[in-house]
């Protein structure tokens, strides 16, 4: 009798809290838009926070609730995916061109002069708060020390010769690289951008020149040459409208250090 009256117990116990918790469960219930989960398989998954969001996840939801367009993702989101995503929501999303991000530095070993040699670990943060902003001559150009490697979660950076170079295959434009860096050298251009200024320093001439072989020297060849007006100089440095260049090649070809890619 006393086993039997204890699983009564346990038995009467057991139904009680099941009740109450289905109670609990319809008033405190809330309500989940499943066009949040459709959006989120669309998502590529890298959780990388290029769209400003916390994930994939948080950036579905903000799209469904209206925070973020359809075309938030910025990391491999591709035209067959917007267009379900547009689907869902009710809307024609349409896939813009493709971008990647873009050293703006040819600072090169034997290329930028050091003012000393530094041995050690240091990363390019650190290098930058440093006196002197690290041992390039050239305090704008890229520093050298991979801080934009380490953020990469796409293995589409590497340091060669003292400079960070992209893998345009590999990356996926999230824009960690260009969030690290203390410099500011790494930006956001087309995939398809048929001309590239790699500098970043916006002094001019001998200033110039004297801490790196390939910098632009604000000299505005380049913009002379240029037929098609798609060239201005911008704080010494020339800024291509790829909207009118015709690709004629005069602004490389006329560049005396090669700047101008």
């Amino acid at each position: 009798m006393t086993i039997l009256l204890s699983v009564a117990v346990v038995g009467a116990v057991g139904l009680v809290i099941g009740i109450l918790l289905g109670i609990a469960g319809k008033i405190f219930y809330v309500e989940v838009d499943e066009r949040i989960a459709q959006v989120r398989e669309e998502l590529p998954g890298n959780n990388c926070g290029g769209c400003g969001y916390a994930g994939c996840d948080a950036l579905a939801k903000a799209i469904v609730e209206g925070s973020a367009p359809p075309d938030a993702c910025p990391a491999g989101c591709g035209p067959d995916n917007l267009a379900k995503i547009g689907e869902i929501m009710g809307i024609e999303v349409e896939a813009g061109e493709k971008q990647v991000m873009f050293v703006k530095c040819d600072g090169r070993c034997g290329v930028a002069e050091e003012k000393y040699n530094y041995y050690g670990e240091i990363d390019c943060r650190q290098a930058a708060v440093t006196p002197g902003r690290g041992p390039k001559a050239c305090p704008h150009g890229c520093l050298g020390f991979g801080s934009c490697v380490k953020v990469c979660d796409f293995d589409a950076i590497s340091i060669v010769n003292g400079v960070a170079v992209i893998d345009e295959e590999k990356c996926v434009n999230c824009g960690k690289c260009m969030k690290e860096c203390p410099n500011g050298v790494i930006e956001r251009i087309p995939y398809k951008a048929a001309r590239k200024v790699q500098c970043n320093n916006k002094d001019r001439g001998k200033t110039v020149k004297d801490v790196c072989k390939s910098g632009c020297l604000g000299c505005g060849l380049c913009a002379k040459v240029c037929e098609s007006d798609a060239i201005a100089l911008v704080n010494n440095l020339p800024v291509i409208d790829l909207s009118k260049c015709t690709e004629c090649g005069k602004c490389v070809e006329k560049c005396p250090v090669g700047a101008v890619k």
